[in-house]
């Protein structure tokens, strides 16, 4: 087996782990801690991830970029990481020291969740993801994240009893994510003997680490200042009702960007070998078959978005509903844009377009939050997330259309749309005819993924897919003639 397949083996496996712990722990959460409670811990988190992005600058991507270019010199690899690392630790350094002194000082909110924060931001210090993704050795990353994902959802359970305990709650939280990062250290040396940091080679790579914070911190102003936004100018019963409905929408994301997260320094290294054809196959294997997977996702969610909040997280979050619904067609831009990114952008250090694509969102989305919170208050959020993930599809699309034909790319993927809405429909009339209740969700689900997964397979095969085709060979001894295909993956 392939490391590009056995990394995507081990970055699903996990992903599936984070999807199965938050659909065990969310409606449990929901019902002890409430939507203000909830409100409140996503309002600090909100905060306190600021810090920790601050001080990240752009280190996650340009890192793994860099490691990866490398890692064919043990030595190369090691003083790329320690440069890089140096700029890391004096920039979280000074974020964890700005937090401890804002919780401090300045918040005015829930103290205590504000101080046990802290250790969030700590984990930022201590988190060097970026070399094993660099490194493509995910083997290690997956194996950390699941002991520390499995021990933080049986804490939950076992400290977590009522709404008193939401300092518990985020300590709990807080505490995983630190210990995290914790366990990657333990495995350091196997990878990176240490060196001296070359401070000639240090200075080299602030511009670029700069250059990608910039995306980064627009990014994150329609996925996190959007919350704390929304509790600025309403309350944190609005926060919770946004945050539950986000939590359900990226369930789906996790494991669709897990494949950008594989490629990214696969596609690096390629260039660097400088092996375009796989390149290209890779880039139309990706759009066929994540625009697939996010057809079936955006259009599943809204389907059974107004069976689905109450009956998960309770009737307190029925208002969840129309969030659900809305958010989950900015999935589609979202899964587009983030194979635009880690498949062309970064890996060819194209950072500009990135750059003012995430600017452009990040305007917008503050413009409408502005604009709407205050009537809309959630509802408003909604609108200028899901505008805001559009036009970053749509100026990345603008600005590489020469170079990545992503039209093209596309093409072959349009006909999930069409199926993606029979089945949307179809289950929404399902919910409407029987109620809200667990028997409607379950037959919603059941009807939803056999329809779908009848018309997405019904289409591939109509098309001659060569991935689908092939698989079926191997499944069969290759006892089937694989026909040419219509469209093909390159």
């Amino acid at each position: 087996m392939t490391s590009l397949k056995k990394n995507l083996i081990y970055n699903m496996a996990y992903q599936i782990l984070v999807i199965l712990l938050p659909l065990i722990t969310a409606p449990y959460v929901s019902r002890v801690l409430g939507a203000a409670g909830l409100g409140t811990y996503s309002y600090v988190y909100s905060i306190s991830y600021y810090f920790g992005l601050v001080g990240m600058l752009g280190i996650t991507n340009h890192g793994s970029r860099s490691i990866a270019l490398y890692r064919s010199s043990r030595a190369k690899t090691a003083q790329t990481f320690w440069n890089i690392y140096f700029i890391q630790f004096i920039s979280t350094g000074i974020a964890v020291v700005a937090y401890t002194l804002f919780a401090l000082l300045l918040f005015n909110g829930n103290k205590i969740v504000a101080y046990i924060n802290i250790l969030f931001v700590v984990s930022y210090l201590l988190d060097i993801n970026w070399l094993f993704f660099g490194l493509e050795q995910f083997r290690i990353t997956v194996i950390r994240n699941t002991i520390i994902k499995v021990a933080t959802a049986a804490c939950i359970f076992i400290f977590v009893k009522s709404r008193d305990d939401l300092w518990l709650y985020t300590l709990i939280m807080a505490l995983g994510a630190s210990l995290s990062q914790i366990y990657l250290w333990l495995n350091v040396h196997k990878f990176v003997p240490f060196c001296k940091p070359d401070w000639q080679e240090v200075k080299k790579n602030i511009k670029p680490v700069v250059v990608l914070f910039i995306p980064a911190i627009a990014y994150s102003i329609y996925k996190v200042l959007d919350k704390i936004m929304l509790g600025a100018m309403s309350d944190m019963t609005q926060v919770g009702l946004f945050d539950n409905a986000e939590r359900i929408v990226n369930i789906p994301v996790s494991l669709i960007t897990a494949f950008g997260t594989v490629m990214l320094p696969r596609i690096s290294n390629l260039i660097a070998d400088g092996n375009s054809a796989q390149i290209k196959k890779y880039n139309a294997i990706s759009f066929r078959y994540f625009t697939m997977l996010v057809c079936g996702a955006a259009f599943g969610l809204a389907g059974i978005s107004n069976v689905l909040a109450p009956v998960y997280f309770g009737d307190e979050f029925i208002g969840s509903s129309p969030l659900i619904f809305g958010l989950s067609f900015s999935l589609i831009f979202m899964i587009w844009a983030n194979i635009i990114r880690t498949q062309y952008l970064i890996p060819n250090q194209k950072d500009m377009p990135y750059v003012v694509s995430t600017l452009i969102g990040a305007v917008i989305n503050i413009g409408i939050n502005i604009m709407l919170i205050p009537y809309l208050q959630a509802l408003g959020t909604m609108i200028g997330t899901i505008l805001a993930e559009f036009s970053v599809f749509f100026v990345q699309l603008i600005l590489t259309r020469k170079q990545f034909p992503v039209l093209r790319y596309l093409r072959s993927g349009l006909m999930f749309f069409l199926i993606g809405s029979f089945m949307g429909i179809a289950i929404w009339i399902v919910g409407y005819s029987l109620g809200t209740s667990i028997k409607t969700l379950l037959l919603q689900l059941i009807v939803g993924a056999v329809l779908y997964g009848i018309g997405s397979l019904v289409y591939l095969l109509l098309i001659n897919d060569e991935i689908l085709l092939s698989f079926i060979n191997k499944l069969f001894g290759n006892k089937l003639k694989l026909n040419k295909p219509r469209h093909k993956a390159v």
